[in-house]
């Protein structure tokens, strides 16, 4: 269905009045030279040629540019209306340009857009591929091995069982996280929240994690003595998960004999700010705003110092985002990374 014309005059009325004084004064210079000048003859004779040439060419345009103009916008209504704020054509150039030039940088923002999310798309499967592939060639050998004759050795066959069963279990530790990461995107998950003692929590982290952290000599701690409890509104096993997450994370990155350090402080009247504190490698800043993507890594070798699927900070993210809550990170590369989270304070006295 067409939209209706916004009709502009300016041009018009501007063109008229330009050539109907140059008229009015060819007029005039005649009059002089060979009969003498007649005032209200003259008034007369600019009136009708400025009404005259004033509606020759509003006709010209609305025939022949107005018409082009609408070409424009319908052409561009094919490609996306919305894009054009007015309901109606406007015939004004000025107008017109300023809604194309719009028109143009909005499609502009949305192509590099979508350029970004290849992007994204294309590493995040050479990732995946990469990440599924090792356990997968692992399992692969091993069941080769054994079939090709090894299976008649009782030591080996148990041996690569059990290598091959390892590797099982790593595709699906990160099939599930997956999964998880995905349910929370489609906010498929219903959050059962609960009023918990975070210091509690924390404590029991620290003892879960304890034997890992030996391996590095890491120690965890408060930065100060929490005698009291601290309850939050949140829901208890996921943010456990998070606090997993993250103290596996300044294990994996943490220095041999260093330190993690946990603070709880008031935010505001109902969110209290976590904090998580290690003096390990740290985060360059070109690193800072991808560390939450999906399989992205830091160490870009193929070797990969530490293990892991590269998911841990993106459960985290989206765990705390289905929570309504917000995660910074702050980090010197060589001397240590900060992550902090809000959570929301219980409203029950205890």
């Amino acid at each position: 269905m067409g939209k209706e014309i916004q009709k502009s005059y300016k041009f018009a009325t501007a063109s008229a009045s330009l050539i109907s004084v140059v008229m009015l004064g060819l007029a005039v210079l005649l009059q002089a030279i060979y009969i003498e000048v007649y005032i209200w003859p003259s008034i007369l004779f600019f009136a009708l040629a400025w009404v005259t040439t004033f509606l020759l060419i509003q006709l010209r345009l609305e025939s022949y540019i107005f018409k082009r103009v609408k070409e424009v916008y319908d052409k561009v209504e094919l490609i996306e209306s919305s894009a054009i704020k007015s309901p109606r054509i406007t015939t004004d150039m000025n107008t017109l340009i300023q809604e194309l030039e719009h028109f143009a940088e909005v499609k502009k923002l949305e192509i590099e857009t979508l350029k970004d999310r290849e992007n994204y798309r294309k590493e995040f499967m050479g990732n995946i591929s990469h990440e599924l592939k090792t356990p997968l060639f692992t399992v692969q050998g091993y069941i080769l091995t054994l079939l090709d004759g090894a299976i008649n050795d009782k030591k080996v066959r148990e041996k690569y069982l059990h290598r091959a069963s390892k590797g099982v279990d790593r595709l699906v530790y990160i099939v599930k996280d997956l999964d998880l990461i995905t349910r929370l995107e489609m906010e498929d998950i219903q959050l059962e929240k609960q009023d918990f003692n975070l210091v509690s929590l924390i404590q029991n982290v620290f003892d879960l994690l304890e034997m890992k952290a030996h391996k590095k000599d890491i120690s965890f701690t408060f930065d100060t003595d929490y005698n009291s409890p601290i309850y939050v509104h949140a829901n208890k096993d996921k943010i456990q998960q998070v606090l997993i997450n993250l103290f596996v994370n300044s294990i994996k990155y943490g220095k041999h004999g260093g330190t993690t350090e946990v603070a709880i402080e008031p935010l505001v009247k109902n969110k209290l700010i976590l904090r998580i504190t290690d003096n390990g490698e740290g985060i360059q800043k070109e690193n800072l705003n991808r560390i939450f993507e999906r399989f992205y890594r830091i160490d870009k070798s193929g070797s990969r110092k530490e293990g892991g699927a590269g998911l841990g900070l993106a459960i985290v993210k989206h765990i705390l985002e289905a929570h309504q809550e917000s995660i910074y990170v702050e980090s010197d590369f060589g001397t240590g990374s900060e992550f902090s989270f809000t959570l929301e304070k219980s409203k029950t006295k205890f």
